[in-house]
């Protein structure tokens, strides 16, 4: 008993290192790659083969297929990627998760394990020594890739050895040989892939048991299939608090693993039916790769997910058309037109992949700073035509703006506490300022927008002439605003050089204004109240085009 209980600790110490070292080579590699990843993603277009090879490189660069899965279900939610296009994405993912299982399957190589262990286990120290004693992020990250890759095998050995030890146990033997029905095993190997979160460990936990002849090739293949149902938990459970087309997703993910177990589970029904017996899934990689049980199990993981993907990809759009048929839209509207205020490109999924979520914070960004100047046009137009017609679409974007800048800046706030990259970290903290500046307009907005209310008030109007330069600045803040978002977006610094010169000319326009105005005072075309107004709307304006120039400025050194 005392030895059973040792091996189940040594067992679970094995995974929780195992789980960690994931952890730290996931988070390492997202912040060292975070450009070039957000780049990949970017990409995913209307080419079925470029979202399989987008997802399988994602993935194999992150070291997790619940990352991924996770990402693409933000963006799906947020409309930028189609379903047809995250499937594609999300079959590349079950290709990509298959490469932890090629590493394991290197570390695991029967007289020769310890010694193979020991030299990459060694990695974690090296790594570690980097981390902790380097004063470069990049090299910090490096370190933390190198121990992450290291603490794999140091998880790797413990899991081993308890194998071993449960090995000697003929009760232990006698138990496992029993459990011989597939579907059964399948179920074993979901359920505890669900419970753990990590594919990857199930398949490494079955490799090792192959190894160390806890189980035969056929019951490791089972437990491996099973992993893969199991690992739509994740996405399951990012799909059920998001929108429609999030579930669907989700779904999609899970039909789409489901059927692949399917299918090999009906050929090693058929299989052994076939050959009187003599031949089996496993038998089949037994004679692949002779005497190598770990490269057997981690080749059956890669190409039956392989497979998998070229069984599916062909029936992509009857998928699509099969989930949106089992979770139909209940009313025809579009994502835009939701009623309450609400994100657009972010959501909390996202931060399982930062790079990722720092690229949807700056659309949102974007998106913010369009409403922000469509609610300055908006109240320029009602101050200076007293028309209020627009005036509960200025209301609804007001509480829109207040909503974004709340919960963008809480998101902030989340994701400034993960691993970035140097780049990433500067951006996140200089758009903490942006959301501001953009806040700070609206608020000016809604002071014109109190102007007029007092000009309706006082039975009173702008001259002719004060209308004619109102209209003529905000001329120049829309252009200033058009060539701030292209440097913001595309990080141009000769667009933000025009912004600077048409804000010197905003300046120079508010002055003249002023100039204008106590002329217009002096020979009574106005009179003071509607003096005041009209300064004040001045000022106001001129504040606007500095915070969007402040947002401008936030690409300075960027590179």
């Amino acid at each position: 008993m005392t030895e059973i209980i040792s091996a189940i600790l040594t067992l679970l110490s094995g995974i929780g290192i195992f789980l960690i070292a994931c952890n730290m080579m996931s988070s390492n590699l997202e912040a060292m790659g975070g450009e070039r990843l957000r780049k990949l993603f970017s990409k995913v277009s209307g080419s079925r083969m470029l979202g399989v090879g987008i997802g399988t490189v994602g993935t194999a660069a992150i070291q997790s297929s619940g990352a991924t899965t996770v990402m693409v279900i933000g963006f799906v939610n947020a409309g930028i990627m189609t379903l047809a296009q995250a499937a594609t994405v999300i079959y590349g993912a079950n290709i990509g998760t298959t490469i932890t299982g090629q590493i394991v399957a290197l570390g695991v190589f029967g007289s020769n394990t310890v010694s193979t262990t020991v030299i990459f286990s060694a990695m974690a120290g090296v790594g570690a020594f980097l981390s902790t004693f380097s004063k470069k992020d990049t090299v910090k990250m490096l370190g933390g890739i190198i121990a992450g890759f290291g603490m794999l095998f140091v998880g790797l050995s413990m899991m081993s050895g308890s194998m071993e030890s449960f090995a000697r146990l003929d009760s232990v033997k006698q138990f496992l040989a029993a459990i011989d029905n597939a579907i059964l095993l399948v179920f074993v190997g979901a359920a505890l892939t669900a419970i753990i979160q990590s594919s990857s460990v199930m398949t490494s936990v079955a490799i090792v048991m192959v190894v160390t002849g806890l189980i035969t090739l056929d019951q490791g293949i089972f437990l491996t299939m099973g992993s893969n149902i199991g690992s739509c938990v994740v996405a399951i459970l990012a799909g059920m608090t998001s929108g429609k087309n999030a579930k669907r997703t989700a779904l999609i993910h899970l039909i789409f693993n489901v059927s692949g177990v399917v299918v090999f589970l009906l050929i090693s029904f058929l299989l052994p039916m076939a050959t009187g017996g003599r031949i089996t899934v496993g038998t089949i990689f037994e004679k692949a790769f002779p005497g190598a049980p770990q490269t057997q199990l981690a080749m059956f993981h890669t190409v039956f997910n392989l497979i998998t993907v070229l069984l599916v990809l062909p029936l992509t759009d009857r998928l699509v058309a099969l989930v949106t048929k089992l979770l139909p839209d209940k009313e025809k509207s579009s994502f835009s037109g939701s009623k309450e205020p609400h994100l657009y490109y972010i959501d909390e999924k996202m931060l399982s992949a930062p790079a990722i979520a720092v690229a949807q914070c700056k659309n949102e960004i974007v998106n913010m700073a369009d409403i922000a100047m469509r609610n300055f046009s908006t109240s320029l137009t009602i101050v200076c035509s007293l028309d209020f017609s627009e005036l509960a679409a200025f209301r609804k974007n007001e509480e829109e703006l207040n909503y974004l800048n709340k919960e963008l800046v809480r998101f902030l706030v989340k994701l400034s506490d993960l691993k970035l990259s140097a780049k990433d970290h500067a951006y996140v903290s200089k758009a903490f300022h942006s959301v501001s500046d953009l806040e700070r307009v609206g608020d000016y907005a809604e002071n014109i927008v109190e102007y007029a209310e007092s000009l309706q008030e006082l039975q009173e109007t702008f001259s002719e002439k004060a209308v004619r330069e109102i209209r003529a600045l905000q001329e120049e803040i829309e252009a200033l605003f058009q060539h701030v978002m292209r440097a913001y977006v595309e990080e141009d610094a000769g667009e933000l050089k025009l912004a600077d010169k048409i804000e010197d000319r905003v300046d120079d326009m508010t002055n003249e204004m002023a100039q204008n105005h106590i002329r217009r005072l002096n020979k009574r075309v106005c009179t003071p109240a509607v003096g005041a107004q009209y300064l004040s709307l001045a000022s106001n304006a001129e504040r606007v085009a500095d915070h969007f120039i402040n947002i401008g400025n936030t690409i300075r050194d960027a590179k």
